[in-house]
């Protein structure tokens, strides 16, 4: 315990102290971004402003957050003009604090050889029920199948496993799981094993 004398001298001292110019923060080092992804990112930005968010550039990376209303637009975007031809991996994540999950799409390509190494991370969210009716809720996207047809599987996966009913996709069915599955999708963070 101190006593107030105590208090009293560790309050002068600190109100003594003088302030020097050396204990200022130093000023924020700016980051450069590599340049041939940040010129992929600039094109994007340059065509759809604000409907799209740049997540990261970094070295054969460059994320790209789109709402679900324009994810065909910047896709097709992207498959014409940036010749990102195929979608590599469609994956989810579940965001229940959000109340969405966020569907991504791993684009490379096989036409442009400048793009060999890059990958394009495209991601969406759709709206998650707490509820879910797979393909009778209002967990939807529109699908990417008629853009890149590798999809095709990746999407009926993501539906299976996370509940996100791809319209468009022509079939919309189960990938995995037994055709009877009638619990969570498994995928869900509140979906638990039984029995364990």
């Amino acid at each position: 315990m101190s006593s107030d004398s105590e208090n009293e001298q560790i309050e002068t001292t600190l109100e003594e102290k003088p302030v020097s110019a050396k204990t200022s923060p130093a000023p924020a080092k700016e980051i450069e971004l590599p340049k041939f992804e940040k010129g992929i990112a600039d094109k994007i930005v340059e065509k759809f402003g604000p409907k799209v968010k740049v997540a990261f550039v970094k070295p054969d990376r460059v994320g790209i957050n789109v709402g679900k209303e324009d994810v065909t637009e910047v896709a097709e975007f992207l498959r014409d003009v940036l010749n990102f031809d195929h979608a590599e991996s469609v994956s989810g994540v579940d965001y229940p604090n959000d109340k969405e999950i966020e569907v991504v799409y791993h684009l490379g390509s096989y036409t442009d050889s400048t793009l060999a190494r890059q990958i394009l991370v495209l991601a969406t969210r759709a709206q998650r029920e707490e509820n879910p009716i797979p393909g009778n809720d209002a967990t939807k996207l529109p699908s990417l199948r008629e853009i890149f047809y590798s999809v095709e599987f990746h999407e009926r996966e993501v539906f299976e496993m996370l509940g996100v009913y791809f319209q468009g996709h022509p079939d919309n069915r189960r990938l995995l799981l037994p055709e009877d599955w009638a619990d969570l999708p498994p995928l869900r963070k509140d979906f638990a094993i039984k029995g364990r």
